[in-house]
């Protein structure tokens, strides 16, 4: 029923978002320095300096907002996707995998009407701790190479809430300005989608002894990362613009951007090729394990158990 797939959807994301968040959080930081200005050196490197300069819960700068916003666009990416499967199929006949390609792509232009705030707001929190620690540490050789006496106010960082910055987008911009970045959005989403749900509807049959019956849930787990992490790694480049085009503050001596166009021509010419697969592991890492636990949620059906025991208790 609908009701169910939106729970599931909704239960799969807030599970699979609180696990990887910090290394979603180090993947927004990754992508969005320039050459020059670079903070960290890897993953690892993100993390360890995060909680060293935050504090723990600095990892999960902007988990709020994925987790308000994760259950809405979990359940309408899957749900979506079922709909869209369930109307281009003939008669129960197994799907083409065109008509697959087609049920995902459905499916990813469909969420981008929740993911595009969220995104949104989620790597402006994000990035805030990238900056503060760039403009300290920028101060700090300043006043090491300062010939003035006398010690320099240190800088204190100004934390901001998605709230206010939400107030702000609309003031300012109205609701358009939530959704910059829809174009790239889109670029990614729908892409990742169309290689996603094929791949993993494919990966999950392999594991079905009948086709009546759904594979066990190891198996829906692996198909899950396996497809996840494929898909995220295909569409990194499109994942970088859209955080470069999405960032509202910019490091010092950073680039800004008009457009898509825009964004891909100034990384490519001065941060090179190699630049467009920036946090390409970091997106492999979170996308895996996030879509092989929404998988194994969706498909166990923990929202018909417990739409199941509703009338059981009451009586």
């Amino acid at each position: 029923s609908l009701p169910a797939k939106l729970i599931n959807g909704g239960i799969a994301g807030l599970i699979g978002v609180t696990c990887v968040f910090p290394i979603d959080l180090a993947k927004t930081r990754l992508q969005n320095q320039q050459n020059g200005q670079r903070m960290y050196t890897s993953m690892s490197d993100c993390l360890i300096k995060t909680i060293r300069s935050e504090g723990y819960f600095g990892m999960y700068r902007g988990a709020a907002v994925n987790l308000t916003l994760v259950t809405p666009e979990k359940a309408i990416k899957l749900a979506a996707n079922d709909f869209f499967r369930h109307h281009l199929s003939k008669d129960g006949k197994k799907l083409t995998l065109l008509r697959e390609m087609l049920a995902g792509c459905g499916a990813g232009t469909c969420q981008v009407i929740v993911t595009t705030p969220m995104e949104m707001l989620k790597i402006q929190l994000q990035d805030a701790g990238r900056i503060a620690a760039q403009k300290k540490l920028m101060a700090t050789q300043a006043q090491l190479s300062s010939s003035v006496a006398g010690a320099a106010e240190p800088t204190v960082e100004t934390r901001t809430t998605a709230t206010q910055i939400t107030r702000e987008l609309l003031r300012s911009k109205g609701i358009a300005g939530l959704y910059k970045g829809l174009g790239a959005t889109l670029l990614r989403d729908v892409p990742f989608s169309i290689v996603y749900f094929p791949l993993f509807a494919n990966l999950n049959k392999l594991g079905q002894k009948d086709p009546n019956v759904k594979a066990p849930f190891y198996v829906s787990f692996l198909s899950g990362c396996v497809a996840g992490s494929t898909a995220a790694v295909a569409v990194n480049p499109c994942d970088v613009i859209k955080t470069r085009l999405q960032s509202l503050q910019r490091g010092v001596n950073e680039d800004t951007y008009s457009g898509i166009l825009d964004c891909t021509r100034k990384i490519w010419q001065k941060e090179g090729p190699m630049a467009f697969l920036k946090g390409a592991y970091c997106r492999a890492l979170v996308i895996a394990p996030l879509f092989g636990i929404a998988q194994v949620v969706y498909f166990i059906g923990i929202a018909e158990f417990l739409l199941d025991m509703l009338p059981k208790h009451r009586a």
